[in-house]
């Protein structure tokens, strides 16, 4: 490919339509329209179709993509360069490539410039870059085994948003006719855990571990999602992660993720700590643990936890006492095992979903490695799909 940048004048009393590229090759996102007259840049590029984009700065996060016909003659900034794709290459077997690790490792390699977060890749770096083309029949038939991969995950996932969307609107309707009582009045108490020295990879087996604000999702616990404690750094044993624990987020860089609740599986690991942005709820005689993680999903419940989260834009965070003060229903013991069971068996279906779409994640992440240094060939992959 060769480096191909439109320029267009940046007019006043006239619109034009803003793109970003998103991280990993996951393609192009609007960024709304703005007038020419609203900003510093005296031209912007020009987006076309099937062509290459990427960004250069922080470019080991994989910021490259194939332009789609929906971004035809959108903008960026010069930070943007764009290049258009030589007759041998297939604009959709780009696409793949431009998702693909091994490119990512190859940008990374080629940046400069002293400070990582200002670190960029020229145009010139890039098209350094050599990957082995396959003749266009083949690159063709790469991209039908790689879409029919992306188009069962797309599905799967839509299956997954589908039952929890489900489950959601299910307790709503169950739960809407019962007085709300302060969620404090469940709880015998909420513990917290600290923030220790810690090496930011995964703690082995045998190692001792804190958790990373993302082990702890809505109905969902990823205990993989830790990180391993310094060398000579302990952890009281009251803040160690134990099965049927309820927990909770304190704090994240997203409101969506605070006040996230889940209960921790029976085959938790031991050896894993609370850090301090994830709490303990502990459940007092009445309440079923079960159904105090649906109740902290209701979307009454969520709406109290957006008004009374505090911080910044990058870092929300809700305190113990705040957390106390939210209102939840509170129907009989019997009726809120009767409605965890049911959600949970909802949740469930879309947790299976879920866990195919990762694992086939995975698998077109192998294909597409293979594919590309041949230890694949394409009559495998067909036969594989």
């Amino acid at each position: 490919m060769r480096l191909d940048i439109q320029r267009t004048p940046m007019m006043p009393a006239t619109t034009y339509r803003l793109a970003g590229v998103l991280n990993a090759g996951k393609g192009l996102i609007s960024k709304g329209e703005l007038d020419g007259g609203d900003t510093e840049y005296a031209a912007m590029n020009v987006l076309r179709v099937n062509q290459v984009v990427m960004r250069k700065l922080t470019a080991w996060e994989g910021p490259i993509t194939v332009v789609s016909a929906e971004f035809d003659r959108f903008v960026v900034s010069n930070e943007f360069p764009t290049f258009t794709l030589g007759p041998e290459l297939v604009p959709d077997w780009m696409r793949h490539v431009c998702r693909s690790p091994r490119l990512w490792a190859e940008m990374k390699n080629r940046v400069s410039g002293t400070v990582q977060r200002r670190k960029r890749l020229n145009p010139e770096q890039l098209l350094q870059i050599q990957f082995p083309i396959p003749p266009r029949d083949v690159q063709v038939r790469i991209v039908e085994v790689l879409d029919a991969v992306d188009d069962q995950i797309i599905a799967l996932d839509s299956e997954a948003n589908a039952a929890e969307a489900a489950a959601g609107a299910i307790a709503e309707s169950i739960l809407d006719h019962y007085a709300r009582v302060r969620i404090g009045n469940y709880l015998d108490r909420i513990e917290g855990g600290r923030s220790p020295r810690a090496v930011d990879t995964p703690p082995a087996e045998n190692e001792k571990g804190v958790l990373k604000v993302s082990a702890v999702a809505a109905f969902h616990f990823a205990a993989d999602e830790s990180k391993k404690l310094a060398p000579g750094t302990e952890m009281s044993e009251s803040a160690e992660v134990r099965a049927g624990d309820v927990l909770v987020t304190r704090a994240s860089g997203t409101i969506n993720r605070v006040g996230a609740a889940c209960r921790v599986p029976s085959d938790v690991r031991g050896g894993l700590y609370l850090s301090d942005k994830t709490l303990r709820m502990v459940p007092a005689d009445g309440i079923d643990p079960d159904f105090l993680v649906i109740a902290m999903a209701l979307s009454t419940v969520r709406r109290q936890i957006a008004m009374a989260a505090s911080g910044s834009a990058s870092m929300k965070n809700i305190s113990q006492s705040k957390i106390a003060e939210l209102k939840v229903p509170r129907p009989e013991l019997a009726e809120q095992r009767k409605v965890a069971s049911m959600i949970l068996s909802m949740y469930s279906f879309g947790a299976v979903s879920r866990a195919e779409a990762n694992r086939l994640r995975q698998v077109r992440a192998a294909l597409l490695s293979g594919l590309l240094d041949r230890t694949i060939d394409i009559e495998s992959a067909e036969l594989e799909v």
